[in-house]
């Protein structure tokens, strides 16, 4: 039986959350410019409707505070009404088809990733634990440690702060 949620609904998924990074020590919405927020959108497969952008902006919102820990699950429920998954016989087997409004496909998307995640990977979708960043992660490490969204990025400058703290109080 084919897998109802895609490996790159895991990525729209990701992107989605990742849509409001922080840039020059400022939140950035890549959602909020109409134009850039349909090509973004379009870019990941949807059809760019400024319907489905309005759309995404909600899942989003409530997907960032239910990852980070602010919000229940529960609070996605009504962004699953009319949501379907119709089987359907393919050469070769069973599959299974996204019958939802164009408007609301990628939105779905997004939900039933974030649902197969939390089921085959539970706590491996997380915020960054850099505290100055808006991003997150899905961990696949083997040992589920991974604390930030990039070690380059925000490893490297918490790391930094700590070695610089700890110098700071040992040279008193």
């Amino acid at each position: 039986m084919a897998d109802p949620v895609a490996h790159e609904d895991e990525s729209l998924l990701l992107d989605l959350l990742n849509s409001t990074p922080v840039v020059d020590s400022g939140q950035r919405d890549l959602l909020a410019d109409d134009r850039g927020s349909r090509a973004w959108v379009r870019a990941r497969g949807g059809v760019g409707s400024a319907a489905e952008v309005a759309h995404l902006r909600q899942v989003r919102d409530r997907l960032q505070a239910v990852v980070g820990g602010v919000e229940a699950p529960e609070v996605l429920a009504p962004m699953l009404d009319g949501v379907r998954l119709r089987p359907e016989i393919v050469q070769g087997g069973l599959s299974w088809r996204l019958d939802v409004a164009d408007d609301e496909r990628s939105s779905a998307r997004a939900l039933l990733a974030w649902g197969r995640v939390q089921e085959s990977m539970p706590g491996r979708l997380r915020a960054c634990a850099n505290e100055e960043c808006r991003l997150f992660l899905l961990d696949r490490s083997k040992p589920n440690r991974a604390r930030w969204c990039s070690m380059k990025v925000c490893g490297n400058r918490l790391k930094a702060r700590r070695h610089y703290e700890r110098s700071r109080h040992a040279s008193r």
